[in-house]
C-alpha cells in the first residue's frame, strides 16, 4: 500500500480536509500549560476540538492552535493545516490565527512534539 493510498483511505483525513483553508472555531479543553490527564504531559500549545463534529474516535475533531503561548477557553483562526497520523485514525487541525502566515513544516514539528511522534505523522498544509 501506497502512502497516497493509506492518506485516501483515512475517515480522519477526508474530514479534517473539508476544514483545510477555512476559518476554524476550536473550544479549547486542554489550554497552554496544563497537563493531560492520563499521560501528564504539559500542552505547549492550546489544544481542542470544533464543535459539533464527530471524528472515527467518536470524539469532535480535534486541533492545536498555533497562536500565543497564553491558556484560552476559545480561539478562532485558520486552518493552514493538518497532522496526519499514520498508526491510528486521529488527525489533528492546525490553526493559526486570522492573518498570520502558514508556520513551517519544521516549526510545526517543534510546536507539536510534545504530543506527536516524529516519523509517525505527516504534515499536509492548506
Amino acid at each position: 500500500m501506497t502512502d497516497l493510498v493509506k492518506l485516501e483511505d483515512s475517515a480522519s483525513l477526508r474530514l479534517a480536509r473539508l476544514f483545510l483553508g477555512a476559518t476554524v472555531d476550536l473550544v479549547i479543553d486542554r489550554p497552554y500549560g496544563s497537563r493531560h490527564p492520563r499521560c501528564g504531559f504539559r500542552y505547549l500549545l492550546n489544544y481542542g476540538y470544533v464543535p459539533l463534529t464527530r471524528a472515527p474516535d467518536g470524539q469532535e475533531l480535534d486541533g492545536y492552535f498555533l497562536g500565543p503561548p497564553e491558556p484560552l477557553d476559545f480561539a478562532r483562526g485558520r486552518c493552514a493545516g493538518i497532522i496526519h497520523r499514520w498508526y491510528d485514525d486521529d488527525d489533528k487541525l492546525l490553526v493559526v490565527p486570522s492573518g498570520d502566515p502558514a508556520p513551517t513544516a519544521s516549526a510545526i514539528a517543534e510546536a507539536v512534539e510534545f504530543q506527536e511522534t516524529a516519523g509517525h505523522y505527516v504534515i499536509i498544509g492548506g
